[in-house]
């Protein structure tokens, strides 16, 4: 068992899980929420979340005696591939699906059913996330892309961070746009005083861009085709919310009830463009608008009629 004190200098208002991986040696983040979600971790000899936000003097507690379990498991769940070859697989995300495991879910991933279809990407990255580049929220569906040899991961990885991926989403938003077309520009970061959330209401904005174009108005509501040039979390919902019109069916930064019908979070990612990291060519991947959502556009499209 081993314990730390919490500090104005070092920890106050700092999340659980974050102040522990500055002091666990050896231990990832995800590991740590795993600790923390199994009640190995005492905070004044009260269980917390991993997002709990730490106070002056208080005592956390961890029992880091057993062993690491390994973090990451194969599990036989059906995917839908849209690419693979030597080095990449495309991946058609279904919605509700979690890219990979963290605080609240650690089994039946992304990443657990590509680590059973494809073992070669066992070590490729952090353990949790073998060979992902870029990751989608779960309410999302579409076009995920995953590397297969260190080369490729490596690559893919400097092209996202370089912003050389191009990718386009295809989002329902309530409200009419008041131009055909147009950019987003404002920093993202924690919210400043809902800390599980993101927000241009942040103390650290970090630089963020989103651009759209209306594809269809549907009454009161619009279809847009996104293209975030940066890769903030949750950006795309956080700037569309922000400018006054959220994504329909978007229960966290929707400030309206969700559509009538809608049957989730009306955002796809439809297409993806990476230069292939061994024959150096542009390619696209590609993901039709699923059934779920088609469905729903059909049915406002007539009651706009």
């Amino acid at each position: 068992m081993r314990e730390f004190y919490v500090a104005p200098e070092s920890g106050e208002n700092q999340r659980l899980d974050l102040f522990l991986s500055e002091k666990l040696d050896g231990w990832s983040r995800a590991q740590i929420q795993r600790l923390i979600t199994e009640g190995l971790v005492l905070v004044d000899g009260t269980q917390k979340k991993p997002s709990y936000r730490l106070k002056d003097n208080e005592r956390v507690d961890v029992d880091d005696t057993i062993p690491k379990a390994k973090l990451l498991m194969p599990e036989r769940i059906p995917l839908t591939v849209i690419h693979t070859d030597q080095h990449l697989v495309v991946i058609d995300k279904a919605s509700g699906m979690v890219v990979h495991p963290g605080a609240g879910r650690q089994t039946h991933t992304l990443a657990n059913a590509l680590l059973d279809r494809f073992p070669e990407i066992e070590g490729l990255g952090p353990e949790e996330k073998p060979g992902i580049v870029h990751r989608l929220d779960r309410e999302t569906s579409g076009v995920i892309l995953v590397a297969r040899t260190k080369m490729a991961y490596q690559e893919l990885q400097r092209q996202f961070k370089a912003r050389e991926v191009e990718k386009l989403y295809i989002g329902l938003v309530w409200g009419k746009m008041s131009q055909k077309e147009g950019e987003i520009t404002w920093g993202i970061g924690r919210h400043t005083k809902h800390g599980e959330r993101m927000s241009v209401k942040t103390n650290k904005p970090r630089i963020a861009e989103t651009r759209y174009r209306v594809k269809e108005p549907l009454g009161e509501f619009t279809l847009l085709e996104i293209r975030p040039i940066t890769g903030r979390t949750h950006q795309i919902r956080v700037h569309l919310a922000a400018s006054g019109h959220p994504v329909v069916g978007d229960s966290r930064y929707g400030r309206r009830k969700l559509a009538a019908g809608c049957p989730r979070l009306f955002l796809h990612a439809h297409r993806l463009t990476v230069t292939h990291p061994l024959t150096g060519n542009r390619v696209s991947f590609q993901s039709p608008l699923p059934s779920d959502l088609t469905q729903f556009l059909e049915k406002i499209s007539r009651s706009s009629l």
